[in-house]
């Protein structure tokens, strides 16, 4: 069964459709992440599976039911804008949400969380005196504290520190190990490759890619070649085979043309430098996305509209 099925869903603002006849379906106990460029319709399909926008045309299913009858204390939702109240005490705001949300009381849930998220020094702390991180994460009780069936997070990772980062993604793991669904949307490619059972992407409205990290990889070939050698960049400059090359600094990762053969581009790059990794390998997501929505794909696409309209 699905948690969230979106049918032929339309959402315009004015002049600008932010969402453009979309289908997606989010599998029961399943970790779901959206991606996209800033603009690019995620938060306004969050909001729609919210009943917080109306589509204008299309439907949304949410477990089981239509949306707008959808019981709030079923999903949690931590959006995009954080809020919370900072003159109350951390345990307090945390027992308040809970229970407006439940209408039953959540206190043992809020000290298991606080004590799971590392905050049990600060419950009786307001939370204006709390760092970014650490109100991050008040938030994120708040989002989890009834056991929603589905949790829906929206940038939940933006501005943690590493170690915190890591905190969240194990309290995400634990949500979809306990039975919840948990949909995210995040800018982070690591975060989606690394936990996301599925992965939708959206670019200018439109669903560009849907599926499995392993699908999407697949219908994107293995033309990925990752080096590291001596010389850094300048000695793959006009290295047959290869028509670009992204830069990490110690590692570059070459995207090679249908016609490469890897083993002539090996010989050639030993022949210039010495080569200490030579890997070949599918396209990462982040290559996928620039692939989609970076300078190069937009100046195609422009291209190939200029060309149709001439």
């Amino acid at each position: 069964m699905n948690a969230v099925e979106i049918q032929n869903v339309t959402k315009t603002f004015g002049a600008v459709t932010a969402v453009d006849d979309l289908s997606l379906a989010v599998p029961k106990g399943s970790i779901y992440g959206f991606i996209g460029p800033n603009g690019s319709g995620k938060t306004t399909t969050l909001r729609m599976i919210m009943n917080i926008f109306y589509p204008d045309r299309g439907t949304i299913q949410v477990l089981g039911g239509d949306a707008a009858r959808a019981h709030s204390d079923r999903i949690g939702y931590l959006p995009e804008e954080r809020g919370l109240y900072k003159n109350m005490k951390v345990r307090d705001v945390l027992q308040f949400y809970g229970e407006l949300r439940s209408g039953r009381s959540v206190n043992d849930a809020v000290d298991r969380w606080l004590d799971r998220l590392d905050l049990k020094d600060w419950a009786n702390k307001k939370v204006e005196t709390l760092s970014k991180g650490m109100s991050q994460k008040v938030q994120f009780i708040a989002t989890v504290v009834t056991e929603p069936e589905l949790v829906i997070l929206d940038e939940p990772f933006t501005g943690l520190d590493p170690v915190n980062t890591d905190i969240l993604h194990k309290a995400v793991l634990e949500l979809r190990d306990a039975g919840a669904t948990v949909i995210f949307s995040t800018h982070n490619m690591a975060d989606a490759e690394q936990m996301c059972d599925f992965i939708f992407m959206i670019f200018k409205g439109r669903k560009v890619l849907d599926g499995t990290l392993e699908s999407i990889q697949n219908k994107y070939g293995r033309d990925t070649i990752r080096v590291q050698i001596e010389d850094g960049r300048r000695a793959l400059e006009g290295l047959p085979g290869v028509d670009s090359v992204r830069d990490f600094g110690r590692l570059q990762e070459l995207h090679t043309t249908r016609a490469c053969d890897p083993q002539k581009t090996l010989t050639a790059l030993m022949s210039r430098t010495r080569v200490e990794k030579f890997e070949i390998a599918k396209p990462s997501l982040h290559d996928i996305f620039v692939r989609i929505a970076g300078p190069e794909a937009n100046e195609m696409t422009q291209n190939l509209e200029a060309e149709s309209g001439a």
